[in-house]
């Protein structure tokens, strides 16, 4: 197969007629791939296009750049000649998507064109709701700068009918990544009109690379805050707000559900009203409250917001009140097992207690901690943070590290060989086991005996898992549908029995947290 080196000009699709490519424009060659072509064009009607690639070494398509609306076969390949061929049903008004290979670290970047994009205007609503690939203009106002904003110009904006999100912007130059904040004088405030390709990512519908096209100044704007970070101690006291005002008057909203902790004060009047809220003493856990100030000058009017915090107690919660918790500022404390790590590098690692749910969390402070630390996989931890959630599932997001019991992997003759606890009424010292059940001696409690290769080891209770006590700690087993002759892990910390009539001593496995069971053939 003889491959071009050529990147074809790019021609618009107009209604249902295919583009043609010149074999005169060229390309940036990469050693490690070749493609015939960067630019696939597929009918409006739907269809398919193909590739040739040629690769030194094992290629993939990064998934996170596939839209739903194309399928690319294949996905991967190893290293020599092949084809990529992509389709796609057919639209109803064109789209377009950048699909990127990945080979031996380097990129190569492929535009799929389905049709002509046309621009639409649109509300937030509308085009949160739209086509994937499709453009929108859309107008509102800023509400918060996020991510690497200053950068690349992450921002969202809001009308009456939502708020959109926007990744990437061009400068006035039309560069990107390339400080737009700076060079459009975009404040918190301000009313945009952008247009860009709507995609989605990781759940979220987002307008990428934007053009702006035009910028209306906010009347309003938040000089500063006293205290800086707009937060009140749990034991009560105030927030002073210090705005820039070129509108007649300011109104000030608190919303119905922070009014019973949180009032104004104070405001002052002209150009550079001040406006100061007073928090009552709080007594739960941390709070926060988005007010919104707005004015009018006669024609135009402008909404910021604000958000004030106020710190409250950490509640201590099992993982199941966790999961069950609002999103919020509220700090909660979790002690449970690390049932699985997901990422040691940022500490991304799921939890798991006596109550069976699993709680994912999303970093342990800061990058390369949870390595330092010396956590990993059946650890006792305890974590503090607040109630998030991505995609509509629940997460403990930016978790800050308090203490953990090390649990160390043993077998039976191994955790036969080692000292008793030294405080069994506080134990520390924690050991996971895992064995075949061969007796059950007690099904409430769950004591039973477990063998592995090196020998048997008595277990005094199998509980659900962490922190179970009383009535929580019965009947595991049969919930569990833990049976003989299953594989059960165990964690638990060792103790010696003597029977004061026979003298008789027994070495056991204590406090048993259950880890995980495989059914037995």
């Amino acid at each position: 197969m003889k491959l071009k080196y050529f990147i074809p000009a790019f021609i618009a699709l107009i209604g249902a007629v295919l583009v043609s490519c010149s074999d005169e424009d060229t390309m940036t060659l990469l050693n490690e791939i070749q493609v015939s072509r960067s630019y696939v064009p597929i009918n409006l009607d739907g269809g398919e296009a193909s590739i040739d690639i040629s690769t030194t070494d094992s290629w993939s398509i990064d998934q996170s750049t596939k839209p739903d609306w194309l399928t690319i076969t294949p996905m991967n390949g190893g290293a020599g000649e092949g084809k990529i061929t992509f389709s796609a049903p057919a639209a109803l008004d064109g789209r377009n998507a950048e699909i990127v290979i990945d080979c031996a670290g380097r990129q190569q970047h492929i535009k799929v064109i389905q049709g002509l994009a046309t621009v639409q205007e649109a509300t937030c609503k509308e085009a949160n709701e739209g086509i994937e690939g499709k453009k929108y203009r859309v107008t509102g106002a800023v509400t918060k700068f996020v991510g690497n904003y200053e950068k690349y110009g992450n921002l969202y904006i809001q009308d009456e009918t939502g708020e959109l999100y926007i990744y990437g912007m061009a400068d006035k130059n039309g560069t990107l990544a390339n400080n737009p904040i700076k060079s459009w004088g975009i404040e918190i405030g301000d009313i945009i009109t952008v247009e860009g390709p709507r995609t989605v990512y990781n759940g979220t519908p987002e307008l990428v690379d934007v053009t702006v096209i035009k910028v209306v100044k906010s009347l309003l704007k938040i000089d500063s805050y006293d205290p800086e970070d707009a937060t009140i101690p749990k034991e009560g006291g105030n927030v002073t707000l210090n705005l820039s005002c070129k509108g007649n008057g300011v109104t000030v909203e608190i919303p119905e559900d922070a009014k019973s902790w949180l009032s104004i004060t104070s405001i002052t009047g002209g150009s550079k009203p001040t406006v100061t809220f007073h928090a009552n003493a709080n007594a739960g856990g941390a709070r926060s409250a988005e007010v919104t100030f707005k004015t009018s000058n006669g024609s135009q009017e402008s909404v910021i917001t604000a958000t004030i915090y106020q710190i409250g107690s950490i509640v201590d919660v099992n993982c199941t009140e966790f999961l069950e918790a609002p999103e919020g500022e509220t700090q909660y404390r979790i002690t449970a097992v690390i049932q699985k790590v997901a990422n040691k590098q940022y500490g991304n690692v799921y939890l798991r207690d006596w109550t069976d749910e699993l709680v994912y969390v999303y970093g342990i402070g800061a990058k390369g901690d949870f390595e330092t630390l010396g956590l990993k996989e059946g650890d006792i931890v305890t974590l503090v943070g607040k109630r998030s959630s991505h995609n509509g599932s629940p997460q403990m997001k930016g978790a800050q590290y308090e203490k953990h019991f090390s649990v160390t992997d043993v077998t039976i003759a191994e955790f036969l060989a080692k000292p008793d606890d030294p405080d069994p009424e506080h134990p520390s010292v924690y050991y996971r086991v895992k064995g075949q059940i061969t007796d059950i001696k007690n099904t409430t409690y769950g004591n039973l005996y477990l063998n592995d290769d090196t020998g048997s080891l008595y277990v005094y209770g199998c509980y659900p898992g962490w922190g179970a006590v009383g009535d929580n700690r019965k009947g595991w087993l049969a919930t569990a549908d833990i049976e003989l002759e299953d594989e059960l892990t165990m964690i638990g910390y060792k103790s010696t029995y003597t029977d004061k009539n026979t003298g008789v001593s027994t070495i056991e496995l204590c406090g048993g947290i259950y880890f995980s069971h495989t059914k037995h053939d």
